[in-house]
């Protein structure tokens, strides 16, 4: 049986990104230190990030404290919105902060110029091809192995990737993917143009977050009757379709028996008829919304 917290997927510079991450949106300060050193110590090797979320300097604590050699450690992070002008400089923050000598792989966050001055307007000279020619130089620097997006659907990406200006062809394209928001047009789409999609709020959201909405994926009886039925929780069952979608996941917690049990990922499988039945759930729901910004970046025609 498949040793799936060992898996990788190659990406199209050549590297490869461990499968299994943990993501650190929305921990409370001191719980992201842990839960890092914690995920690490327990197997991961995937540490996922943002400039965004504030928790940069933890994180790298986090890593630092695992004893985890740093080459086996693969760690995301993201330009926030209003970094767009100065990508260099919003590299630099993350770079400084986490401390841990280089980045595998930095993201747009957002395709969305907001105005560092004004959170309410997009720059009006600026868009996010403008800061991937920006993007394209920090490889020159030695300093971030590879580059990608997230949050970008269909329509940014064709316009990114017809832009003359674009000539590198983004690594990753992390994204909000999960059965009651499977993307099956992006996904597609990403995978034919050669970019590996993360999934992020894999799980179905954050239950009672005041920022984002929660669904009641868990609780579908197509995932409970297949937790049954192997003996796993619901969690491991979505974690579990992410994978064998060919996607990366990089779920949450702070919790250490949850971040041990989301990684028990090795031994056992589904099968495609499995998956299919996970992905006939027609309930729908989107975790991350874009009413906070100043333009819309999600359209809903990636179903």
């Amino acid at each position: 049986m498949a040793q799936n917290t060992s898996l990788v997927f190659t990406l199209n510079d050549g590297r490869s990104i461990p499968a299994i991450g943990l993501g650190t949106w929305q921990s409370k300060p001191n719980e992201v230190r842990d839960s890092v050193k914690f995920a690490l110590e327990h197997g991961y090797r995937h540490i996922d990030t943002a400039l965004n979320y504030g928790n940069e300097k933890e994180v790298g604590e986090g890593i630092r404290s695992s004893g985890v050699p740093r080459e086996n450690i693969w760690v995301t992070t993201k330009l926030d919105n209003p970094w767009h002008q100065r990508v260099a400089e919003g590299f630099q923050k993350s770079l400084h902060d986490l401390n841990i000598g280089y980045i595998d792989l930095f993201l747009i966050h957002f395709p969305c110029s907001t105005d560092p001055n004004d959170p309410t307007m997009h720059l009006p000279d600026w868009d996010f091809v403008k800061t991937w020619q920006e993007m394209q130089k920090l490889l020159d620097t030695g300093k971030v192995k590879s580059i990608g997006v997230s949050n970008f659907q269909i329509r940014h990406l064709e316009k990114l990737l017809s832009d003359p200006s674009c000539k590198i062809v983004p690594a990753v394209n992390q994204i909000e993917l999960h059965p009651s928001n499977p993307s099956p047009k992006l996904l597609d789409y990403c995978m034919s143009k050669g970019i590996h999609c993360t999934a992020y709020s894999c799980l179905g959201g954050t239950i009672g977050s005041p920022i984002n909405n929660s669904g009641p994926l868990l609780e579908e009886p197509a995932i409970l009757e297949l937790a049954k039925s192997k003996g796993k929780s619901p969690q491991q069952i979505v974690l579990m379709w992410g994978l064998k979608r060919g996607t990366s996941i990089i779920p949450k917690s702070v919790t250490p028996s949850r971040i041990e049990q989301n990684f028990g990922l090795d031994g056992w499988t589904l099968r495609p008829e499995e998956v299919a039945s996970i992905s006939a759930i027609k309930s729908r729901f989107k975790v991350v919304q874009d009413g906070w910004m100043p333009i819309r970046v999600f359209f809903g025609d990636d179903e």
